[in-house]
């Protein structure tokens, strides 16, 4: 189960869409601002936020208000809405050399995939763990107006057979990426395995991906300690829950 450690006040420090974003107490301090991007906010209450009626780029109000709620989770976790969107690689991604370096590690950790969606939602999800620290995770909703949901896993299965791992030249961080068993969700999913190792330790950022027709739903750790792996798999069922019975 989710660890049930409550609290009076979570905070979430950060709205993170990308790979080397996360939680203050495993996220490692030098990590450059190219690995980077994202808005920032703080949420100091479990109530479930109300959806911001505008946002930049690519944001969907009516999208948004079929992002998890902390009513679809156990008590003590907070829910913040983004209003500002992560950007997608597009289907010639540019800026990516193709090598196991720095350009490819958003593509390997899914925080950016392949494809142009025609609308995003996006949300942290974050829950105080105690002496374990604060867990935190992003869920991502895209939707599209073609096959771009299926073209983007299957882009993202084949990034990760070729780049396994992946070092980042700035910070000198060493990524390691699998895909893992998980979930039999929607209409395919899956399970990405990542690690990071700096001079601090070792972080998860893994992710699951849950194809919904010509949707996808995506949560992923944002560099928390090991062994929240059953946390992230309850997200996921939660959100792809969510949104299956909040829409047409």
């Amino acid at each position: 189960m989710l660890r049930m450690v409550l609290s009076r006040s979570v905070t979430v420090v950060a709205v993170c869409m990308v790979v080397a974003c996360g939680s203050p107490t495993a996220r490692p301090a030098d990590r450059p601002a190219a690995e980077t991007m994202g808005a920032t906010g703080s949420a100091t209450a479990t109530a479930s936020p109300a959806v911001p009626a505008t946002g930049g780029p690519g944001y969907s109000a009516t999208l948004s208000a079929r992002l998890v709620t902390t009513d679809s989770l156990p008590p003590g976790f907070a829910v913040e809405i983004a209003t500002v969107m992560p950007t997608d690689a597009g289907e010639q991604p540019s800026g990516v050399d193709g090598s196991c370096s720095d350009s490819m590690l958003p593509l390997l950790s899914a925080t950016r995939l392949t494809g142009t969606p025609s609308a995003m939602a996006a949300a942290t999800v974050s829950h105080d763990a105690g002496p374990a620290g604060l867990w935190v995770a992003n869920e991502v909703l895209r939707t599209y107006a073609d096959d771009g949901a299926r073209r983007a896993m299957t882009d993202l299965r084949a990034f990760i057979d070729r780049c396994p791992t992946a070092t980042s030249s700035r910070s000198g961080h060493r990524y390691r990426y699998a895909t893992a068993p998980g979930p039999r969700l929607g209409d395919d999913s899956v399970h990405v395995s990542c690690g990071v190792a700096s001079s601090s330790g070792t972080s998860r950022c893994d992710s699951i991906l849950v194809r919904i027709g010509t949707a996808l739903v995506v949560v992923q750790e944002q560099f928390n300690e090991p062994g929240g792996e059953s946390s992230l798999t309850q997200l996921a069922e939660a959100a792809l829950h969510r949104y299956q019975t909040t829409g047409p």
